[in-house]
């Protein structure tokens, strides 16, 4: 029975802490625990595992060094610097602006208010990262809005929660952070990779919600003329806009010479100033060149738009590292609240608290996946996990497939910083040896990871767009009816189209790869290539002769001279096998021989 025991320790060990995360004990402790204890029974089971456990007590020597590359680890301290961006702007009423701008310049259409909160948490997204900040503004703006206007409550919880969850697949995610260091890889190139796959799930999210205006256009009416305080203003946007990008294109033209590649950044950077200044000056001197909702609409997208590009621009573009772009993303959230007026000590207060509280609660995870990962591995965990999914039908489709089964099972119980932590540091090898691109991997996963925010009973978004929800019923500020209340069941049912949309989008990135691979950039094609070694220009003259016989034994066999004979080569060394190099003295050959 022990030797059974012995030679299954990995099954039982992982079993084990599935018990004790679904318990409800802290995921950081419910790992460091189960390390050590394993570490104790495996120890004392050694010699009746026939050679499968391979733990000895001086291996506890390795764990302060394993804790030490987590604390000297600087790709996680672009996780505090986006947890911090975040929150300050959330806190400077960004979202307000963003939610009641674009809700009014779609408002005229059918399902305008949630498509503005599917392109509002796109950008909230892009800026901060942090998916309750994205569910509790949104939730806390939009939805009396939505209610008001007659939108059906499935359908407008669902937007909400499914538009918050986008911080999670959007580039500057912590969750492509986490992945990207489990997984040691670059995170610029896994944020380069998730961008288009993020992108295209916003367009489906909005591609639903004009199929639901069309076949049940009740649901998502549009906004009534009294509601459009703004007015009407496309024409004048949209003439603002070709005035921005012809003069953007000229100036391109005339420093394309100069500058090269870097006269698209230029030229782009100088139009949108121009036309934000311009904006800014119509509405301060009434000069009304503009309408009221295209100056809005320049006003409110730009500083937002402007602090992305500080944040992922100078990334794609090596300039800066990830740590280095949250660095500045984060001077950027406080310039941009401190212009708005909203930035005082209490905000500040305020992200200090929860992104210490954020960073905390991660590194104490990766400290305790420190402790178990030593011990699951001394037990050979990897290889039977190894042997478990390389032994799945299908080769690398088929290994998709079941991952992504696995963590989509798997985030009904636990969160996405928990299946982080604990499967992709076993899942990464696999995949590697299966040949597949690791980065692709990570955008697979963190979709996947994604849906752990939308269905229950574990789902945050949901928790967060519940806690900002009415419960009972209320009375509306505007128009002074009392309103029905927001069901806990009509959240849950809204998520459910959204999170088969996430479904779809796993299976659209494990069929079209391209989409992640694009971070290669353009593929050499090396059919083409020739290589010839140089001529040396001596060959008249008998060539240089052997190294070993030196200058005078090619020359004189190329003049007719009498060659000096060469020194014979050094003994070659013996094979690093029972005889190795490091046991023996050195050998400098044999003597040189007599002239």
């Amino acid at each position: 029975m022990m030797e059974l025991i012995a030679q299954n320790m990995a099954p039982i060990m992982f079993v084990s802490l599935v018990v004790f995360l679904l318990a409800g004990y802290p995921v950081a402790f419910s790992l460091a625990a189960n390390g050590l204890l394993f570490f104790v029974i495996g120890v004392f089971l050694a010699p009746l595992s026939e050679g499968t456990i391979t733990l000895d007590w001086p291996l506890l020597y390795a764990l302060p060094e394993r804790f030490w590359g987590v604390m000297q680890n600087e790709t996680l301290l672009a996780i505090p610097f986006f947890t911090f961006m975040g929150i300050v702007l959330e806190r400077s009423g960004m979202a307000e602006d963003l939610l009641e701008t674009i809700g009014q310049l779609f408002g005229p259409v059918r399902g305008g208010l949630a498509y503005a909160v599917i392109i509002v948490g796109a950008l909230l997204a892009a800026t901060t990262g942090v998916v309750a900040a994205s569910v509790i503004a949104m939730g806390l703006i939009s939805l009396p809005i939505m209610l008001r206007y007659g939108y059906d409550r499935r359908l407008a919880s669902g937007v909400i929660a499914a538009s918050g969850t986008l911080a999670q697949i959007i580039p500057p995610s912590l969750v492509l952070i986490i992945l990207a260091d489990q997984l040691g890889r670059s995170v610029g190139d896994m944020y380069k990779g998730a961008m288009i796959p993020g992108l295209v799930l916003t367009g489906l999210y909005m591609s639903y919600v004009f199929m639901v205006t069309m076949f049940r256009p009740n649901w998502a009416p549009a906004l009534p003329k009294e509601a459009r305080t703004l007015g009407n203003g496309v024409t004048s946007l949209m003439v603002s806009l070709l005035v921005a990008g012809g003069a953007g294109y000229l100036i391109i033209a005339a420093l394309l010479p100069v500058y090269g590649e870097g006269a698209d950044i230029i030229g782009a950077s100088v139009a949108i100033i121009g036309i934000y200044i311009a904006a800014l000056l119509d509405r301060a001197l009434n000069i009304n060149l503009m309408s009221r909702l295209c100056s809005q609409v320049i006003i409110v997208l730009i500083p937002p738009l402007a602090l992305i590009f500080l944040v992922l621009g100078t990334i794609y573009l090596g300039i800066a590292t990830p740590t280095e772009g949250g660095a500045m993303g984060a001077v950027g959230s406080l310039i941009l609240a401190g212009v708005k007026g909203r930035l005082n000590m209490g905000v500040i207060q305020q992200a200090l608290a929860a992104t210490t509280r954020l960073s905390s609660f991660v590194m104490f995870i990766l400290l305790g996946a420190r402790v178990f990962s030593l011990t699951f591995y001394g037990v050979q965990g990897h290889l039977w996990v190894e042997h478990l999914l390389t032994a799945m039908p299908g080769g690398q489709l088929g290994f998709l497939i079941g991952v992504s089964i696995l963590v989509f099972l798997l985030a009904f119980f636990l969160d996405f910083f928990e299946l982080a932590f604990i499967l992709v540091p076993l899942l990464a090898p696999v995949a590697d040896k299966l040949g597949i691109d690791l980065i692709w991997f990570g955008v697979i996963l963190g979709v996947n990871m994604q849906t752990s925010f939308m269905h229950p009973p574990f789902g945050f978004s949901l928790f967060y767009l519940r806690s900002v929800a009415p419960k009972e019923p209320y009375t509306d500020k505007v128009t002074g009816r009392m309103m029905a209340p927001v069901k806990t069941s009509q959240i849950y049912w809204g998520a459910v189209p959204f999170v088969v949309i996430q479904v779809v989008m796993i299976g659209l990135v494990i069929a079209f790869p391209q989409m992640v691979m694009h971070y290669k950039g353009a593929v050499v094609d090396t059919s083409h290539v020739t290589f010839t070694a140089p001529n040396s220009g001596l060959g008249g003259l008998g060539g240089l002769g052997g190294l070993d016989g030196g200058l005078g034994g090619g020359l004189g066999g190329g003049l007719g001279g009498p060659a000096k004979p060469a020194a014979p080569a050094p003994a070659a060394p013996a094979p690093l096998g029972g005889n190795d190099l490091l046991s023996q003295p050195p050998s400098f050959g044999t003597t040189k021989p007599a002239p």
